[in-house]
């Protein structure tokens, strides 16, 4: 073996040449590695999730885009249309086109979000005095008064409470706040509960048909089957249980194992009221072939035919004698409908009974994978199922307000009625 003496500078010189080559070297190899990959985009439409593809949500569709883009057209070039302003009514969205939210509802939230103002003398001028009593209770069940910090992941347990409560008072039947989970608005819960229902393609969900198509591109995000079943207008819009038991042989003979029945009550887009018997029948049906009662209710103040009136599948349940180790029942609720029409606070809520432990154990862990609702949400669902009582300073104003928005929606509703039949 040689050894190679001579200057230390010339050697030190020579081995950082070497380098320098080397390293040329390589970054030339790279660059020529590089040079003959292919340049298409790491995603594109035929490598996304398929499921994606499949679910569609028509109600933020073509139409709204050509609308949106009519809209900036009218911004930057003013006249070049026969119209100056574009109404959105492609979906149910009510303070964007004029109606005023509810004054007592406001006026807690104001104060929950900035109670540093509850301690000063003008407040009470500005404020009545149940909005500031309601305040003053709401933040002492939010750890740290903060409503900008992450809450329990069911939903702060106070307001569950209130909730629970509310449910009660209406259906005159206990409910349990550990049952309810606060979410932004109903659609996160109708998700939750596909992605605990749906296994694969052959688990399939009953929906009706016309129906609000959140069901179905939930279905199909989730990679579940759709299984219609149609509601019959000669009937005022009716479920059938023939129609379900003919839907339910016929998605089991193709190896369908359907898993739950979706029941929109009062409907959207139809807006049937079901009558007692007619549910009475649904819950017999459920329980009868094992299925899960997914009962959407958003629309439960909004009846517009005095012979018609809201019972909650919970409450019909109930008085048949069946209890949680009969039927398994999610009820959904939300502020976004109904006389309030806080769309954009995203509040809402679910109930869940008729489930074991280990189930609601897997329930709270995918809630808890979003962490919580926001908080303004949770605070709007509470006040929703507790609004103010006669003998409070807001209950007349409250009143007002509250039936002005549904005569208002229901004169719209008849006047719509009458100019399409």
């Amino acid at each position: 073996m040689r050894r190679l003496v001579g200057d230390p500078k010339k050697a030190k010189y020579l081995l950082s040449s070497f380098r320098r080559s080397l390293s040329s070297h390589r970054f030339s190899s790279s660059q020529s590695s590089s040079d003959a990959m292919p340049t298409s985009p790491p995603v594109t439409v035929d490598t996304i999730n398929p499921k994606v593809l499949k679910c569609e949500y028509a109600v933020r569709g073509e139409i709204v885009t050509l609308a949106q883009r009519l809209q900036d057209e009218l911004q930057t070039k003013p006249g070049s249309h026969p119209f100056k302003e574009i109404l959105y009514c492609n979906i149910g969205n009510p303070q964007s086109l004029g109606q005023q939210p509810i004054t007592f509802f406001r006026e807690v939230l104001a104060l929950c979000d900035h109670p540093a103002i509850l301690d000063k003398g003008e407040t009470q001028g500005l404020f009545s005095a149940d909005a500031i009593e309601r305040a003053w209770q709401i933040l002492d069940q939010i750890p740290g008064r903060a409503t900008g910090a992450y809450s329990h992941s069911q939903g702060i347990k106070g307001l569950r409470d209130t909730i629970a409560a509310g449910i009660e008072a209406r259906d005159g039947f206990p409910a349990d706040p550990n049952n309810i989970y606060l979410t932004d608005g109903a659609s996160p819960a109708v998700h939750m509960m596909m992605q605990l229902l749906i296994r694969s393609e052959q688990d399939g969900i009953f929906c009706p048909i016309p129906q609000y198509p959140l069901y179905s591109a939930s279905i199909a995000l989730h990679g579940g089957t759709l299984v219609p079943y149609y509601l019959d207008e000669a009937t005022g819009w009716g479920l059938e249980i023939s129609e379900l038991s003919k839907q339910l042989e016929l998605a089991r003979s193709k190896g369908i194992t359907v898993r739950a029945l979706v029941v929109i009550n009062p409907g959207n887009p139809t807006g049937q009221v079901l009558s007692e018997h007619n549910q009475r029948d649904i819950v017999e049906f459920c329980k009868k072939e094992g299925l899960v009662l997914l009962a959407d209710e958003v629309y439960q103040e909004n009846i517009y035919v005095p012979d018609k009136k809201f019972h909650s599948f919970k409450k019909i349940s109930r008085e048949m004698g069946y209890g949680d180790k009969d039927i398994s029942l999610v009820s959904f609720q939300s502020v976004s409908k109904g006389y309030y029409g806080e769309c954009g606070k995203r509040g809402g809520y679910m109930e869940v009974t008729g489930f074991s432990s280990e189930v609601k154990e897997q329930i709270y862990k995918v809630a808890s994978v979003n962490l919580c609702s926001n908080i303004s949400g949770q605070i709007l669902a509470s006040l929703v199922m507790s609004p103010p009582k006669a003998g409070d300073e807001s209950y007349e104003s409250y009143v007002a307000e509250r039936d002005g928005i549904l005569s208002s929606l229901a004169r719209r509703a008849k006047a719509y009625v009458s100019v399409t039949l």
